[in-house]
């Protein structure tokens, strides 16, 4: 699984000589990963500034109300929002944490005022711009995961 996590382009024959196993074997294995669930999928990890999205901002939202119907209608049409690249309902002084990108500072603006805050239930957001990335989402720490994850 790190040899996939790390690069979801590498041949079947390369990772069955990366693991030590068949070719064979290799592929009944990621097969069954694929199978159970524990691979989602494979994509590219493109850069956001060479697509034109020239900033990234965190925002933070509360709802009015706690409901499942609130939480379905705002989760339903964040998911509708292309500029929401991940959505996190979370506990503490939040409800959820929105990660975004836009072009600009101007379409920024534009989906706080015009498209977060016509969402139904929508109490309260606070933005933060990013200004760096210290650490890049490189995949999960595969070796401090449970003993389930180690039997494939």
């Amino acid at each position: 699984m790190a040899a996939l996590q790390a690069n979801g382009r590498i041949s079947n024959a390369d990772l069955a000589r990366q693991i030590g196993l068949a070719p064979s074997s290799t592929l009944e294995r990621v097969r069954r990963l694929e199978a159970r669930g524990v691979i989602h999928g494979y994509r590219a990890v493109l850069d956001p500034g060479e697509l034109g999205f020239g900033l990234q901002a965190v925002v933070m939202v509360n709802l009015s109300g706690h409901q499942t119907g609130p939480i379905e209608l705002f989760e339903s049409q964040v998911r509708a929002l292309d500029e929401v690249i991940a959505c996190l309902h979370v506990t503490g002084r939040y409800d959820y944490v929105l990660h975004v990108v836009t072009r600009d500072i101007q379409h920024l603006r534009q989906l706080i005022t015009r498209d977060l805050a016509a969402i139904g239930g929508v109490q309260k957001q606070e933005t933060f711009v990013v200004l760096a990335t210290a650490k890049q989402d490189v995949g999960y720490p595969l070796g401090r995961a449970g003993p389930e994850t180690e039997e494939d």
